[in-house]
């Protein structure tokens, strides 16, 4: 069963992102992803790339499980700058859906004081429901 974005009856439109979801299959918990490229590396300073290469890295531990974007039901965005989130939301639109695609689970963004990595602007977690089998 694919996951099914759940939408209350008479709430507004999501936008960019699922109020709920609904799967069946094994779980997969990817922990927090930040915009460091496999080797541990910060190429990208900005935000946008940070927040473009955290995406690809949750992807790749979702694809090495044997899953794809699809099959992700929730994402946990951990952001250092709510301003430069909202000046960028188009850019981050754009982005999100170039690794992504056009699936939008469950999310949530917190706006927190500081990240481990100091260089870190932007942490994002998941959960996948990849299928049986």
């Amino acid at each position: 069963m694919p996951a099914i974005s759940v939408h209350p009856e008479g709430w507004k439109p999501a936008k960019g992102y699922a109020n709920g979801m609904v799967a069946e299959g094994k779980l997969l918990f990817v922990g927090g992803q930040i915009g460091w490229t496999a080797d541990q590396v910060f190429e990208e300073q900005g935000f946008i790339g940070q927040m473009r290469q955290a995406l690809r890295n949750i992807l790749d531990v979702v694809e090495a499980a044997g899953g794809e974007a699809s099959d992700i039901t929730r994402l946990t965005w951990y952001v250092t700058d709510k301003a430069e989130y909202l000046a960028h939301q188009g850019e981050v639109g754009r982005a999100y859906r170039d690794v992504m695609g056009y699936h939008f689970p469950a999310m949530t963004m917190v706006v927190v004081a500081a990240l481990v990595e100091d260089e870190a602007k932007i942490e994002i977690e998941a959960t996948a429901v990849l299928p049986q089998g």
